[in-house]
């Protein structure tokens, strides 16, 4: 199965167009979605679909190549029956690690992770099993930093890492290194942003009394904790919680919202339109 996710200027048939090019290539489509913003006059564009003669994907992608020129349109094609490579990131914190790895082993995320990375040894993570995955730790401080985030980058390029994820990975990345992840690395926050942004956001909310706290999976920017939103969830508490009993329900909140990111991510389903997105949820 492909996925064609493509954005341009709003016109009229632009739906007939890509659905007639993808007949004539002889492709089926499963699912497609679309919107129209309004405001701004773009259009986005999702479809799923198979073709029945996979000799002609040299063909349909240069099709869709004078397609997109013609609409100035911006698009991408993933062929999903190859799962995406992705690198996962983590400090102490480990319950996001757990539940990507528990998803991915039952085949509910399609991909491939390649490495973990931590800034912490692998005993930091206790039994955790990694089943296989290279684990790599990579010490960071303040002076070593811009050397620790070269070892990252080396690490993303020479795995072929198309995806970096952030589980509960406590340390900032720099502005170049977030410039070059830019919207190919997901982070979750363990606040409902832009509400409480920066360290400890539990205590925060707990000293401002909140009823709900929440989580936020976002891609990363070099504006810290304001990057695009893909999915957020929330949990409701009481006046009786500590920051203690927010961190321990706020675990079970911020892995359902990076489950749901990656895979919206994974799947093609999640649109970039400048600070937002457009999310096609499965």
């Amino acid at each position: 199965m492909f996925v064609l996710c493509m954005t341009c200027n709003t016109r009229m048939g632009i739906v007939s167009r890509y659905s007639d090019l993808l007949f004539k290539a002889g492709g089926n489509i499963l699912e497609i979605n679309q919107y129209n913003e309004t405001d701004s006059g773009l259009f986005f564009m999702r479809i799923a679909f198979v073709l029945t003669d996979e000799s002609k994907q040299e063909t349909l992608t240069s099709e869709l190549t004078e397609l997109a020129t013609r609409l100035e349109a911006r698009w991408t094609l993933h062929d999903q029956t190859q799962p995406q490579r992705v690198l996962l990131m983590v400090s102490k914190f480990d319950h996001c690690l757990i539940d990507l790895l528990y998803r991915w082993r039952i085949g509910e995320l399609k991909m491939q992770p390649v490495a973990i990375v931590s800034n912490h040894p692998r005993e930091s993570l206790g039994a955790v099993d990694l089943y296989g995955i290279p684990f790599h730790h990579l010490r960071v401080t303040p002076t070593t930093k811009p050397q620790q985030e070269a070892r990252l980058l080396d690490l993303i390029q020479s795995t072929g890492t198309q995806l970096t994820v952030l589980a509960r990975y406590m340390q900032v990345l720099s502005d170049e290194m977030s410039t070059h992840l830019q919207g190919q690395c997901i982070n979750i926050h363990h606040s409902f942003l832009p509400g409480f942004k920066g360290a400890r956001p539990y205590l925060q909310a707990w000293k401002r009394g909140v009823k709900l706290i929440g989580a936020t999976a976002h891609y990363v920017t070099p504006d810290l904790d304001e990057g695009p939103i893909i999915e957020q969830d929330v949990e409701r508490i009481n006046h009786a919680d500590t920051e203690e009993t927010l961190i321990r329900k706020g675990r079970d909140v911020e892995r359902r919202v990076l489950a749901r990111a990656v895979r919206y991510h994974l799947q093609g389903r999640v649109i970039l339109n400048g600070a937002r997105t457009v999310v096609f949820p499965d």
